[in-house]
Order: structure tokens, then sequence, then C-alpha cells
């Protein structure tokens, strides 16, 4: 266990947090988040709430309690908010299962833990509701799943696969049957279920028939973005992909470097061949994106909105598209030329690029102004609906100082301004377009890259013999 200082939100005053020391600061702010007051947290006392509540139950098995424990710590599994809040009102009781949990490095898909899980999950979703209805309430459960393409990546699959969909067909099948059994016509309907599939047994697992379970109908979707997420470790949300290759702190992410695996690259290889321009891990679009939710879409009682362009708005309109409250993105920090930049993005829900933060930490007030200011306009005009690729086209190359070698950040070796490279950088990190160094990458600026003084110098002979040539300080009264 670790202990450190944690807050929700950054206006927040922090919160002393105890969690598992392999898990990461976001699990700690979410941490924050999901339990009431302002006190110091742990991960074992905000957990024992719920868990006590359900494992009391006379209907819990004898091994509920540290089954969920179990599922929790392993970051495989863990209720919505309002368990953690003792919300007993709610309209909504979710479970939130991750996917990418049950895929151990070396060993593949563990498909009879997730079987087990599933079962442990339903039937805590059962007792919740019971408890509900002893207050007159009735809410709906839920069974979210989650980071499914962290899962994909995990088993070695693309996520613009047919292979891809076909195991995440099963993996929702194999979810609606053992939560909730047999429809009332007495078998469920698994049209679009295939027959086999790269996970041993999991097609099996999805083509079974299992009796319906008595007690209200368990809702199957996916997730919304939310603290849980950050408590499970989640990538990418629900169904999506996943748009970064890196973590929040701006290491490799746990997706990243299963995919270089699978290929069988090191980070260091796969650092090679990025900088000899190749494209080392694919970033699937929305066209992969639109074919996997059509896939699931017959076996999910809930699924997330299409994945749509954002239109860019006509001029005059005044919409605004909302950051949400908690957002993911990541911190680069580079040096072009010997001059420091940290660059800071957030992102939508949907993992596209609303916000962008540009400090160069050593520069004149002035210069750090105008930073944060064009960092300012460029994210409203993304929250405005200018598409990413408006803003690349017109900032990529150019040429003003401080310019020069980059340091911090191997997929650019050269950039002719602070703003070149923060927009090639962008494009790759959001657009999948790797952008070359311009040619001038030796190191020598060209003559326009120079600093201008503030008044030009005459050139040619001087206008009068005996004179010294310079510049004239008048001084005067104002």
């Amino acid at each position: 266990m670790r202990d450190l200082q944690a807050a929700a939100d950054p206006d927040a005053a922090p919160r002393l947090v105890r969690l598992p020391a392999d898990w990461d600061d976001q699990a700690a702010q979410a941490l924050a988040a999901l339990l009431p007051g302002a006190g110091a947290v742990t991960l074992a006392d905000g957990a024992a709430h719920w868990i006590e509540r359900l494992a009391d139950d006379p209907a819990a098995g004898p091994e509920l309690g540290r089954e969920l424990a179990s599922l929790l710590l392993l970051r495989q599994a863990a209720p919505g908010e309002v368990f953690w809040m003792g919300d007993v009102a709610a309209a909504e009781l979710p479970f939130i299962v991750n996917l990418a949990g049950f895929v151990k490095p070396g060993s593949g898909f563990e498909t009879e833990r997730y079987a087990d899980a599933l079962g442990v999950v339903a039937q805590a979703l059962r007792i919740a509701v019971s408890h509900a209805a002893r207050t007159g309430a009735s809410p709906q459960p839920a069974l979210l799943l989650t980071n499914l393409d962290a899962c994909l990546a995990g088993l070695g699959l693309e996520y613009e696969s047919e292979q891809a969909r076909d195991v995440a067909r099963c993996l929702v099948a194999a979810a609606s049957l053992l939560a909730r059994g047999s429809d009332a016509d007495g078998q469920l309907s698994l049209v679009r279920a295939p027959l086999r599939c790269a996970v041993p047994g999991l097609a099996a697992l999805a083509q079974g028939v299992h009796p319906a379970v008595p007690g209200p109908r368990i809702v199957l979707g996916f997730s919304d973005p939310g603290p849980v997420d950050a408590l499970l470790g989640v990538e990418g949300c629900g169904l999506a992909p996943i748009f970064s290759p890196l973590r929040p702190d701006g290491r490799l992410s746990g997706s990243t470097l299963a995919r270089l695996s699978g290929r069988g690259l090191t980070p260091e290889a796969a650092l090679a061949l990025s900088l000899a321009g190749d494209s080392v891990v694919s970033r699937p679009g929305r066209d992969a994106w639109l074919a996997m939710h059509r896939a699931l879409s017959g076996l999910a009682d809930r699924m997330p909105p299409l994945p749509e362009h954002q239109p860019a708005l006509a001029s005059g309109t005044a919409t605004r598209r909302d950051m949400p409250h908690r957002r993911r993105g990541f911190t680069q920090k580079a040096s072009v030329g010997g001059h420091r930049l940290f660059l800071q993005t957030g992102e939508f829900a949907d993992g596209s690029l609303g916000e962008v933060a540009l400090t160069p930490p050593r520069e004149t007030p002035a210069m750090r102004g105008m930073m944060d200011a064009f960092g300012r306009a460029v994210s409203l005009g993304l929250q405005h609906g200018v598409p990413l690729d408006t803003y690349v086209e017109a900032f990529a190359y150019t040429r003003f100082g401080p310019a020069g070698l980059v340091e911090g950040d191997g997929s650019i070796a050269h950039a002719t301004s602070l703003l070149d490279y923060a927009f090639r950088m962008l494009a790759e990190a959001y657009l999948g377009r790797s952008l070359p160094d311009a040619p001038h990458a030796d190191g020598a600026a060209p003559d326009d890259d120079r600093p201008l003084l503030p008044l030009d110098l005459p050139e040619g002979p001087r206008a009068r013999t005996g004179t010294r040539a310079g510049l004239r300080i008048v001084g005067g009264r104002g």
C-alpha cells in the first residue's frame, strides 16, 4: 500500500488516500471522488461499506464478499458511484466489468474467471435491488462492460480486424447469458454471435443456454466515462478504441506495450522504426469504431452513441461543445533548440482532442502569456467544431525562433518552431499522421529564421565620412 495526497478536482482540497502501491495517481483521484467527505480515505475502508452490505444478505453465498474484494483488487470489476456513495434511492445500480482485467500476459484470456466474475456481479446486483426494494425504491440493475480495446490488445488483436469483432461478440454474448440466462422465449437470440473465435472456450460459453434467473432483468451495456474507469485502470471507455498510445504520465500504455510485444518489438525497436518514419502503432479511425458498434449492437441492451464527426459550425453559431468535468489527456515534456516546452491535452468523452495548453516555463512572462493565450484560442476553436487538421495545416512547419533539435520526443527530431513541434506531435497523437521533419534538419537555420531586431540597421556605405554608424537614441519629455 502507499499513501498520497489526491483530490477529485484541482480546486478541491487534497485528501490523504491509501491504495495499492502499483495503482496509479489517477486511481487515487478517483477514490477521492467516489468516497464522500473530506477526510483521509483508504480503498479497504471505502470498499468494505458496500461489500459488507451485499455479503451479509441471507441470499448471498458464503464467498461473495471475498470474491467481490478479489475482483476489485485485481481491477477486474467495481460497482458504480451510487454503491460507493451509499445512494439507496438511485434510479440505476451499475456494476462495471473491466474486460482487459481478464487477460493474463502469456496465458491469454481467463475464460473461466470471466464466467465466474459475471456470476458474482449478477448475484451482487440482484441483492442490491432487493435491498433497495425494502425502502420502496425499484432501481434498474445494469452490468456494464468497458476497456474492450485494451482487452483485444492484450490478446494480440487489432481493433479494426474481423477477428477482433468476433471476440468482442463472444464476450458480450457470454455476459448476456451468464448475467440473465434465457429470455422469455426460452433462449436468448444470438444470431450474430460467431461459432468460434480466437479465445479458447469463449465461443462455447457464448453459444450455451442457461436457465432464466429469477429476479429483475439485468440491463447489459457499455460504461460511460467516470471515476470508476480510473479506479479500474481503464484505457478506453466502453467499446471505443484507445486514442493515445501514452499513459497520462507520458509513459507507454499497457495496450501499446502489449501490441508491440505481439509484433515481437521492444520499445527501443519501436522507437527506431518510428524515427525511420514507420507507423508502428496504428490508431483505429471512425470507420473501425463504427464497424465495432454495428457488430455489437444486436447483443447489448444499451449501446453508446454512434461515433460521429463533430461538424464545423456555421458562421455566427455560438454553440460550444462542453468538455467533461473529468477529462483524459496527456502531458508531453520536450525541448526545442534548448528551450523547454510542456504540452498538455484534454479530451472529450469520445477521446478526440478538445483542449490544448502550451507552457514554455523558462521564457519571458510575455512569451508565456502569448503561448497561454494561443492555447486557449485553439481550445475554443476545437470546442466550437474547428477540426484539428485545420490547425495542423496552419501551424505545422511555421518558422521562427526558438527552433532546432528536439529532445524528449523520439518521434520528432527537429522543429522549425515551438508551434511546428506542438502541432506535428498533436497530428501524430490524435490524427495518426506522422509528419516528417523539415528539410533543414541539420540544425542550420535559414536566413529568414533569424530573429528580427526592432529596427533594421541600414546596409551599404556610410552616408558621411567620419561619422559613426549605429542606433541613435533620442530622449525627450512625454
